[in-house]
């Protein structure tokens, strides 16, 4: 009975909340054919349903928040909108009538709610853009735009197009201005959006390099006192007439802008006062631009303006205060925070994700890259004043080395020390340099590579390549990721033609740099001599990517498509070769030797007389010359190629004989004389000038030909008996250790020879022999172009010749 009284007393407590009004019935509206034509067609009209009514319906909607209610409730809720309004009145679009809401349509008309019957529903009242003020706007947004457009394609390096879009927006915003003073509105003038157009327009002109054009515009905005600040624009022209090297108007204008500006603005007055000091320098006035360099590093210090005060003094030779001025540089505050903080701990994790993260961020980046600038200034502040702070070098070096220890750059003082090696080599001062370099062997690992790795460097210029190899190995166990002395281990192996070897050291500096172009091109080389040429081209075509410049490399490579027999390909390395350094000889030859080879000997003879008129001792091109002029039978060109051979190789008779060879077939008869009878006098017993003396002699029936021929013949006993002494030292090479019976028996042998007695004469007399090997080849048959044959059969042969055919 307990149970039987809970579940009335259940029943009483839930109970009516399924009593509601039929009218929500959700469930229903499937089932209300009224509805459902109400939404399908324009037929069928409920009773109309009171907006109160409606609105109670909604309000209990958002209370039970069932959403498919919701949606089947919203069709109620537009049904009975529009039937409120199904007398044909216009459907208001906001509740503000002068949103464009009118009611000019008939009462009466039927409901249409997909406007099937009356057309489209009436929409917002479109916008007037015939009117003056939107004609404004939408010019405005214009110029805003090309102003925009503009700007992107100048950081795209766009220049010219930059321009045109500056050029463009200024003739918009002129008639912005026209159109304003036309509808009246004048004092609505947008002076910002005047002054954004002028100095884009200004400084596209500068990025153009169109510098007249730039001020003009510059001036346009100083000169009107409607924009504010105007003055500091004189910063932008005083710059422009530095580039103009126009120097009294840039400091004209910048002090201008120094006077315009305020004290607020201190790093903006430091930059100016920066820029008037460079100027001072340009124009070689020191004294000037040390005032305005140290009233910046008394204010503001920062390490450009510091090795520019370095300068100034060093230009000026006052060393106390170059002493000072390095002492300011190195003491610059920076602003970098310690590198420890970017070091992981390996208690909190957190704070290692937030390090990995700012590690290599742009600010960091920032941070490295001024305290590189600063390293690097240091550096070459200190190797320009070290010579002339002190009355020797490495006094003052040292001096140098003592203030930098002392600084928060300690860790320059060894590359300073380095540096310091370095400067004595280039004095030519070897021991101190080695002396230098061995202090650092008891140093830290890298320093201690880094001296090893020059020591090894040094002893290979010097050809001692077993200290060389000694050193690179010392670099190498105290650094084995220094790429330099990798490479210098790989040249001590490449000498002793131990290529394979050489190679594996190159490629492991490789590994450890990719970067390391010296490390390339000696692979390539190695390859080369190995006759690996594809690997050897693929090293080089690597290395053509990283230096576009580079001479020597496109000369490998036109040297190794020459060994691959593509003369082609290694023709265009040439070409390239010489567009980078027209005065090459060596490359211009070589073109020249590759057009010979091809056929073409007009390109050929081309690029060798351009590689003779750069360097013109060079004897093949010489040779190729005169021959090429021989061939084409010019031989008086001839002959200033061969008289330069004979100055360059005095002692080659060949050259001189060329000479007399080119006058004799010239016709010079008498000057080939005189050529020859001087060869004669510097070389009485060559073989071949006596003969061309003797031919010539008998030719120009001379007689000194008597006496050349006995001295022809003298020479040639001579000859003969040289030889014969050659043969019998060779054939008894074996023997000269032996007794000297063996030597007399030979000497009898000898005596027993026809003619023994009289060595110089023949047993027997013979002709002379004058014939001769002309230098310069067998001269070319003339053409017998005039040679006629003779007629056998005359048909005028027994005719007479009347006295009018006879000659008067």
């Amino acid at each position: 009975m307990e149970h039987v009284h809970l579940a009335v007393e259940e029943d009483d407590l839930y109970s009516g909340y399924n009593d509601y009004n039929p009218t929500f019935d959700s469930e229903e509206l499937e089932n209300d054919v009224g509805f459902q034509q109400a939404v399908r067609t324009s037929h069928g009209r409920r009773p109309p349903v009171s907006a109160k009514y409606c609105v109670c319906v909604c309000v209990c909607v958002c209370f039970m928040l069932d959403y498919f209610f919701i949606i089947r409730v919203y069709y109620i809720c537009i049904f009975c909108y529009l039937q409120m309004y199904q007398d044909g009145s216009a459907r208001p679009m906001t509740a503000v009538r002068a949103a464009g809401y009118t009611s000019a349509l008939s009462r009466g008309s039927a409901f249409d709610p997909l406007g099937q019957s009356r057309g489209p529903a009436p929409a917002l009242e479109a916008k007037n853009e015939d009117t003056p003020e939107e004609k404004i706007k939408i010019l405005e947004k214009k110029v805003n735009d090309l102003i925009e457009e503009s700007c992107m394609a100048q950081s795209m390096g766009a220049l010219q197009v930059a321009l045109e879009k500056a050029k463009e927006a200024g003739r918009k915003e002129r008639a912005l201005v026209r159109q304003r003073e036309q509808s009246g509105s004048a004092d609505h003038i947008n002076l910002d959006l005047t002054y954004s157009v002028l100095l884009n327009l200004a400084n596209q002109y500068t990025n153009n390099e169109m510098y007249p054009e730039a001020l003009n515009s510059y001036q346009i905005i100083v000169k009107n006192k409607m924009f504010s600040n105007a003055g500091r624009l004189k910063v932008n022209m005083a710059n422009i007439y530095f580039k103009q090297k126009n120097y009294p108007k840039a400091i004209k204008f910048y002090r201008m802008a120094l006077d315009q500006i305020t004290n607020a603005h201190k790093e903006m007055r430091i930059k100016i006062m920066q820029n008037i000091g460079v100027v001072f320098i340009c124009m070689g006035q020191y004294t000037d631009a040390i005032t305005s360099f140290e009233h910046i590093m008394s204010e503001s210090p920062n390490i450009k303006t510091g090795f520019n005060l370095i300068l100034c003094y060093y230009a000026i030779g006052d060393r106390e205060r170059m002493k000072k001025a390095f002492q300011k540089l190195i003491s610059v505050p920076l602003g970098i925070d310690d590198e420890d903080k970017y070091i992981p701990s390996n208690e909190d994790t957190s704070s290692n994700m937030v390090i990995e993260a700012i590690k290599n961020d742009k600010l960091h980046q920032m941070e490295r890259d001024l305290k590189t600038l600063a390293e690097k200034y240091i550096m070459t502040a200190a190797k320009l004043i070290a010579p002339a702070i002190e009355t020797l070098f490495a006094t003052g070096f040292d001096w140098c080395v003592d203030m930098v220890k002392s600084s928060q750059y300690v860790e320059l003082a060894n590359d300073l020390e380095i540096n310091k090696a370095i400067t004595y080599l280039r004095q030519k001062d070897f021991n101190q340099a080695v002396e230098t370099l061995k202090a650092f062997e008891k140093k830290d690992s890298r320093v201690k590579s880094a001296a090893a790795t020059n020591l090894s460097f040094l002893y290979f210029l010097e050809k001692d390549y077993d200290q060389a190899d000694r050193y690179a190995d010392l670099a190498m166990n105290a650094d084995r990721y220094n790429p330099a002395a990798l490479i210098n281990k790989g040249n001590t192996v490449f000498v002793k033609q131990e290529y394979e070897k050489a190679a594996e050291f190159y490629k492991e500096a490789l590994r450890n740099d990719s970067s390391c172009t010296e490390g390339l091109y000696n692979l390539g080389l190695t390859y080369k001599r190995l006759n690996r040429l594809e690997e050897a081209l693929d090293c080089f075509l690597k290395l053509h990517a990283i230096l576009r410049n580079s001479s020597q490399v496109m000369y490998q490579l036109a040297s190794l498509y020459e060994l691959l027999e593509n003369p082609e390909q290694a023709i265009e390395w040439l070409m390239q070769v010489i567009s980078v350094t027209p005065t090459d000889a060596q490359a211009l030859a070589k073109l020249g030797e590759l057009h010979d080879g091809e056929g073409d000997k007009s390109q050929a003879f081309q690029y060798y007389y351009e590689s003779f008129r750069y360097f013109p001792s060079n004897i093949d091109v010489i040779e190729w010359l005169g021959a090429y002029y021989i061939e084409t039978q010019f031989c008086e060109k001839a002959i200033q190629y061969f008289e330069r051979a004979t100055l360059i190789q005095p002692t080659q008779v060949k050259w001189q004989l060329m000479v007399a060879s080119c006058y004799r077939r010239s016709g010079n008869s008498q000057k080939a004389l005189e050529t020859y009878k001087e060869i004669h006098r510097k070389f009485p017993e060559n073989v071949e000038c006596l003969r061309f003396l003797v031919r010539l002699c008998t030719d120009m029936q001379l007689k000194e030909v008597q006496d050349y021929a006995t001295k022809l013949k003298k020479v040639e006993k001579m000859k003969e008996i040289r030889e014969q002494q050659v043969c019998v030292c060779f054939c008894t090479d074996s023997g000269r250790s032996s007794s000297s019976t063996k030597g007399e028996r030979l000497s009898a042998k000898m005596r027993s020879l026809p003619g023994s007695n009289e060595p110089y004469e023949a047993s027997s007399p013979k002709e002379l022999d004058a014939s001769y090997v002309d230098p310069l080849g067998p001269q070319m048959d003339r053409p017998k172009t005039g040679v006629k044959k003779r007629v056998e059969d005359d048909d005028f042969a027994d005719e007479e010749l009347g006295d009018d055919l006879l000659p008067e």
